[in-house]
């Protein structure tokens, strides 16, 4: 009761300051200023102020009522976190859920003020709001951060030193990167290009930071030009050394809040490429009026998306470790569930700790997901001390975790079996091992993306009438965000998300799931490298390489369902993991990983 009662109150405390402005709605997203996945606790005020702590959602408080709209990933975290808040969930993407801007052009009378953070919305969603609005002559206020207003106790706006990646690590030096960014802007008859992503700028710039929680960047804009590039950032972050070897690339570093006065600079008849889904609103509305803005996609996603050979040779060491670490997890874990006090929470410290013996380990890229049972219908559940389940010898576990090395990021999700399984959990597992192993051998013609290909994972479960609520897979950037863009799998085609496809170089996710709700959640996920294959007269062919070095769990499996090639397929999996990691394994752990690894 404590804990709505602080809601409740910080609610009414946000629609006095609304009263006071006379804003009929104000909408408080999860964004940062930078359209960032992941935000640093600075930034969390829809979490503050709905107590809802999920990575995804929008909150929108009006006079009588308040709706936070979030995906499929946190329906059931949403449901049971908002209870008692008076906040009504909106179940995004469902049928009768109309998306926020439907909502508002629908509840809003003539005249009304729509308000938000500017610095914390894109330019594309106001212009989406503006659309669904427009026959209203509804008014937008994004000048003030009213939940900065209310917020009591608010966390400081993080300024972790950055520091260096070296080439030996990215590959290209920044001044190779700067002049291939360049060339594209060139293609694209563009005079400068604004950015706010934070890991744009952290791989353009080979530099990294810990400003955001698990994702090793630091706060900052580019505006970037034909002969100079302006990096807005906090300065106290950047050692003498660094400065002076930005410098020596032509890049001038200013504070972090004169990005608009930059912008605002900008010489009229200057032709500025800009992402309008990227950049917040009140960045682009400081770009004057006679300079021609080009709405498009920044140059650096695709060049960050494809990886160098360095990187990809980087990448597979660090999954061999990674792949140790999980997998001396995976048979502690199945060791020790009911012979000991097992909770989740316990075994994501284990396994940290198993991360941590790694060389080059730097921390975690996501908080750990271990999911004991029901819990594992909860997609992005993550234990907390009232829900910290122990662990019993029965029934399953899902551990979705990741790991930041000096050699690239990890996520791995393994589904393990820890007892006696029932007929309706081991179909489960099969039939979602069946759609992960099709996709991960799937061989496609160059140009396809990763929309052509995802109902290759979900097949099996279609067949059943069975589906789930997530992509099967997102892109991984190279020490940098866990999620990466623009390259992915998923089956739904939108404006918003276009078909990208797949070059060799990306690093991708596959990852196919289950959820069965009060029962259990199965994913199966590697992280895969897209290859070219072979070349014949119908063109070039690519194939996905697996990075991911850990055996999935042969006790959960109903080979009775699984045809030959499946069954091939899962075989020559495992034959490469034993392969690659038993030579640093000894004595009980390998005959343990021999059995994990035989074939079925």
């Amino acid at each position: 009761m404590e804990k709505e009662a602080a809601i409740t109150g910080r609610l009414q405390a946000l629609r006095e300051q609304m009263r006071r402005r006379s804003i009929a709605a104000y909408i408080v997203p999860t964004d940062d200023f930078h359209s960032s996945e992941y935000v640093g606790d600075y930034f969390k005020a829809r979490e503050y102020l709905s107590g809802f702590t999920g990575s995804a959602g929008t909150l929108l408080i009006e006079a009588d009522r308040a709706s936070l709209w979030t995906d499929g990933r946190y329906f059931l975290q949403a449901q049971e976190q908002l209870k008692g808040s008076g906040i009504t969930l909106m179940k995004s993407g469902q049928p009768g859920v109309p998306a926020l801007p439907d909502y508002l052009g629908e509840r809003l009378s003539e005249g009304d003020v729509i308000g938000f953070d500017g610095r914390c919305v894109t330019g594309a969603f106001v212009e989406k709001l503006k659309e669904k609005t427009a026959q209203k002559q509804i008014a937008f206020c994004g000048e003030e951060d009213l939940a900065g207003l209310v917020w009591q106790g608010r966390p400081p706006l993080p300024a972790e030193p950055v520091w260096e990646l070296s080439t030996d690590y990215a590959g290209l030096t920044r001044e190779e990167k700067l002049a291939g960014v360049r060339e594209k802007l060139a293609k694209k008859q563009a005079d400068a290009l604004l950015t706010t992503d934070l890991s744009e700028i952290a791989w353009l710039f080979n530099l990294r930071g810990n400003d955001v929680k698990h994702t090793p960047v630091f706060l900052a804009y580019l505006l970037l030009t034909k002969d100079g590039a302006a990096l807005c950032a906090q300065e106290s972050a950047f050692s003498e050394e660094i400065r002076e070897k930005l410098a020596c690339a032509g890049v001038s570093l200013h504070p972090y809040e004169s990005i608009e006065v930059q912008a605002a600079s900008l010489p009229v008849g200057t032709r500025l490429l800009a992402d309008a889904r990227k950049v917040n609103y009140r960045l682009l509305q400081a770009v004057p009026a006679g300079v021609e803005r080009v709405d498009g996609e920044s140059p650096i996603e695709l060049l960050k998306a494809v990886k160098t050979q360095r990187e990809t040779a980087n990448i597979r060491a660090a999954h061999v470790k990674d792949g140790v670490a999980v997998t001396r997890f995976v048979r502690w874990l199945k060791m020790c569930a009911g012979e000991e006090t097992v909770t989740e929470i316990r075994a994501a410290k284990k396994l940290e700790e198993f991360r941590t013996r790694m060389e080059g380990y730097l921390g975690p890229g996501f908080d750990p997901i271990i999911a004991y049972g029901p819990h594992g219908a909860i997609v992005h559940y993550e234990a907390a001390p009232e829900t910290d389940a122990a662990i019993q010898p029965v029934g399953f576990c899902l551990a979705d975790t990741g790991g930041h090395y000096r050699e690239g990021t990890t996520d791995v999700t393994r589904t393990i079996a820890l007892g006696e399984l029932t007929a309706e959990e081991k179909k489960a597992y099969t039939l979602v091992l069946k759609g992960h192993l099709r996709l991960g051998a799937a061989k496609f013609p160059q140009g396809a993306c990763g929309q052509n290909l995802d109902a290759l994972a979900r097949e099996p479960l279609w067949q059943e009438g069975l589906d789930y609520n997530h992509g099967t897979g997102h892109g991984v950037g190279y020490l940098l965000s866990v999620h990466e863009g623009p390259q992915s799998f998923r089956w739904r085609i939108s404006k918003e998300a276009s078909c990208v496809p797949l070059e060799e170089g990306m690093i991708l996710s596959n990852e196919p799931g289950l959820y069965v709700a009060g029962k259990f959640g199965i994913r199966h996920e590697n992280l895969v490298l897209v290859r070219k294959g072979e070349k014949n007269d119908f063109g070039q062919f690519m194939y996905l390489e697996p990075l991911t070095m850990v055996p999935f769990d042969r006790e959960a499996i109903d080979a009775g369902m699984m045809c030959t090639e499946e069954i091939r397929i899962l075989n020559a999996y495992h034959q490469k993991v034993y392969e690659t990691i038993s030579p640093y394994f000894a004595g009980e752990e390998l005959a343990w990983l021999e059995r994990a690894t035989a074939p079925l």
